[in-house]
């Protein structure tokens, strides 16, 4: 299956990554692994946060106790390989792409819709991250690092559909799509807008 058809029907994304953005990951590798190691850290504390906001519900709550266990687990995968490479593990960067996404959140009214927003934006980060190790683990020339994203691809592709089936379970199944949709057009015009870099997963 072609990456576009992969991105559209299983994920949803309405825009690629650019095919550049490979080639840039590849010169910048001690960039783009710290940048990675940043965000399974950040996936974690995002479900701790969910968890402890929405500790009443209990579907969410055991849901996603093992996803802190298995992004956490993550982030130490991408600091042993900084340390078997003799990389520096290097400081946090401004995440523009998810400080965009948040300027879409609802933050007023209800707090169906808010929990919905929360959820939604939680899957899309899951989706172009999936589709962003997509990319690396075809696109990098180093097969030991092609073989280490394809195993990253596979676990985002299911803490997606996981938030979305979580979204499903506590919103109407229509109101759901409806906002999903409004998220993935949002997420298009963000990817445009953005500068193509090699030192960040986003």
């Amino acid at each position: 299956m072609e990456t576009s058809q992969y991105d559209k029907n299983i994920l949803g994304l309405q825009l690629p990554t650019d095919p550049r953005w490979v080639d840039l990951a590849g010169i910048s590798l001690a960039d783009i692994l710290t940048d990675h190691a940043y965000c399974e850290q950040k996936a974690a504390t995002s479900c701790i946060s969910l968890i402890q906001r929405y500790s009443d519900k209990e579907k969410l709550v055991r849901d996603l106790a093992p996803i802190v266990t298995e992004e956490w687990g993550h982030f130490r995968l991408v600091l042993a390989e900084l340390d078997k490479r003799g990389l520096p593990f290097g400081k946090q960067r401004k995440d523009e792409y998810v400080n965009a996404l948040l300027q879409f959140e609802i933050k007023g009214g209800s707090e169906e819709s808010r929990l919905l927003d929360k959820l939604l934006i939680c899957a899309l980060i899951e989706a172009r991250s999936c589709e962003r190790f997509k990319r690396l683990s075809e696109g990098l020339n180093d097969p030991y690092l092609q073989k280490f994203y394809r195993r990253f691809m596979e676990s985002e592709a299911g803490h997606y559909h996981l938030f979305i089936e979580l979204a499903e379970t506590y919103v109407a199944k229509d109101k759901v799509r409806e906002r999903w949709q409004e998220w993935l057009a949002q997420e298009a015009l963000i990817m445009q807008q953005l500068e193509v870099r090699g030192d960040r997963m986003h």
